[in-house]
């Protein structure tokens, strides 16, 4: 049993020191200096970043991207957690569904979408809004602003859930004495609602604000082409130079900064959420919820505000995504255009790339899926069933990858298969690569959701067990396990999802030997095939339709308890 139980130790200590050890390495990469003397130590990249001008407008433009994310997100994932939770909105599976879908959609897809929209100049809306509003009142998408805007789109739906689950927990009382005394709703809203879910919502911007300071996706697909850098796309440009030597010091030099303010935005997050006692209003037996009826009035405003957000940040740019790969060359609506609609895109696609980068892809769903469930169990049961000393610093070490940049886990370990592994494992350009760093930039959310999960279990029945004289792996195997398995199917689902959308950290680790169907359809958008790689878009959608159907088929029998063990 020890030596079992020594094996799980031993499991969980490989990714936790894996982690650490590529959290280091911007720091070593950015004090070390090669010369003809030989390598020294120093702070020339950070000298060389604060004096370059372009360092601080590149942090100008990352605050105001990651400003307007956290605004937009809030403005349509607050009102719609209102709405779903605290009134009687008929249907309300429907728009749990419709947020849920729009959290998995690759947020690349939906700029290339934008880009089709509200492009300056080749831009469906902006061509059509230029001759009723001036210019400078139409949205330009390729600014800090308009990106921000199609990335708080894109995060809305992580606002609802996030904030949907404060007000699920929020007794009505107050508000419902706030209309005894004949306090509108709008009044009780603004004076007595808000006030109470506002560590939630405050939670909730903190840890969109994070996603905003390391987005990839969005900047590169609008602000690249256009010369409009954020963090991510400036540390890309630094390893992926158009011309010159790749510059890794400066790049790890930026990250070890964004490290920093991550670090920062991290315990201002658990600083809000250990506070949030203080706004407490659930007691016990007490607590009864009620829901604010909607007239017939109330119900068309609900539903159209929700169907507004839907069409807006969803349907809108997928359907623009599609029309433009029915098109040799990007045109507006018309008759002539209408008679234009071919699959000449298709046609032409680089289809053996394009198969090549869709079965990596399902390799890479199937095995990150399953290692980042094997280790995060491991580390989950050392942390909530073991007594050993130090579990809590383990389960701090696997929460990091959830508040550091992706594209810092990216860079460490493209430095570190091309220049500290390539003569003793030549992971670099391989498959293997890309999974080890998946599964460790994914260990943070199966270790929150299996701790959460094995929280739920008594341990009863291991104990059981236990006496029984069974072992800890067996036990493991047929007690622990059915009974996690409704979580475990979820989580290897949302896993899987999340693997096949990644772009940010296959943008530094991709080559031809390993390429992925997101990084196929990029590097189609980057040469400036636009309609083609609308097309392979497309396609990508259509692929990952099925493993959407089965998050969202056993997500609802979960949920519903439907599922037996």
């Amino acid at each position: 049993m020890l030596s079992q139980r020594s094996l799980l130790i031993g499991i969980s200590l490989v990714p936790a020191a894996a982690i650490v050890g590529l959290l280091l390495i911007p720091i070593w990469v950015s004090v070390r200096v090669e010369s003809e003397a030989g390598v020294s130590f120093g702070l020339r990249a950070y000298y060389a970043l604060l004096s370059d001008p372009f360092s601080y407008r590149t942090l100008f433009n990352t605050t105001v991207f990651s400003a307007v994310t956290v605004l937009t997100a809030l403005l349509f994932g607050v009102p719609a957690a209102w709405i779903v939770e605290r009134t009687d909105l008929p249907h309300k599976g429907l728009s749990f569904t419709l947020m849920t879908v729009g959290l998995l959609i690759p947020g690349f897809l939906s700029a290339m979408g934008w880009v089709f929209l509200l492009h300056p100049r080749i831009g469906l809306l902006s061509v059509a809004l230029s001759g009723i509003l001036p210019e400078s009142a139409r949205i330009n998408i390729a600014s800090p602003q308009g990106m921000g805007f199609v990335q708080g789109l894109g995060l809305a739906p992580l606002a609802f859930i996030m904030v949907a689950a404060t007000f699920r927990s929020t007794n009505p009382e107050l508000e419902e004495a706030a209309a005894v005394h004949g306090i509108g709703l709008l009044r009780s809203l603004v004076r007595v609602t808000l006030p109470l879910v506002f560590p939630g919502i405050l939670a909730a911007g903190i840890y969109i604000l994070t996603i905003g300071l390391a987005a990839f996706e969005v900047p590169a697909v609008i602000g690249l082409s256009n010369r409009v850098f954020t963090f991510s796309t400036f540390l890309y440009t630094q390893v992926h130079p158009q011309e010159g030597a790749p510059r890794y010091d400066l790049a790890a030099a930026f990250g070890v900064f964004t490290m920093a303010i991550a670090g920062l935005l991290s315990w201002g997050y658990f600083r809000v959420l250990s506070q949030g006692h203080r706004f407490a209003v659930v007691t016990g037996r007490s607590y009864r919820p009620k829901q604010v009826e909607l007239k017939r009035g109330g119900v068309w405003l609900a539903w159209g505000f929700l169907g507004f957000y839907f069409v807006l940040g969803q349907l809108l740019p997928l359907l623009t995504l599609l029309w433009s790969s029915l098109l040799r060359y990007f045109q507006l609506p018309s008759a002539s255009s209408f008679a234009n609609l071919s699959l000449v895109n298709y046609r032409v696609l680089p289809w053996s790339h394009l198969l090549d980068g869709l079965w990596n892809t399902a390799v890479l769903m199937i095995s990150v899926s399953t290692l980042v469930l094997l280790l995060s169990l491991a580390i989950s049961w050392i942390v909530v069933r073991s007594r050993i000393r130090g579990r809590f610093l383990l389960d701090a070490v696997a929460f990091l990858p959830h508040a550091v940049p992706g594209i810092i886990f990216a860079l460490s370990a493209a430095y570190v298969a091309l220049f500290l592994l390539r003569d003793f494992v030549p992971i670099y350009g391989t498959v293997f690569l890309l999974m080890a760093v998946y599964v460790l930039e994914r260990t943070s959310f199966g270790t929150r959701m299996l701790n959460n999960a094995l929280a739920q279990i008594h341990p009863e029945l291991e104990e059981a067990g236990q006496v029984m004289g069974i072992s800890l792996l067996r036990r493991l195997a047929t007690i622990l396990i059915p009974l996690l398995l409704p979580a475990l199917i979820n989580g290897w689902l949302w896993i899987a999802l999340l693997t096949y959308r990644e772009l940010t950290i296959a943008s530094l680790l991709v080559t031809p030997a390993n390429v992925t169907l997101p990084m196929v359809i990029w590097g189609l958008w980057q040469a400036g095939s636009f309609s083609r790689a609308a097309a392979a878009a497309t396609l990508g959608l259509l692929f990952m339709t099925p493993v959407i159907f089965c998050y969202w088929f056993f997500g609802r029998r979960l949920a519903s308890g439907g599922w037996q063990t």
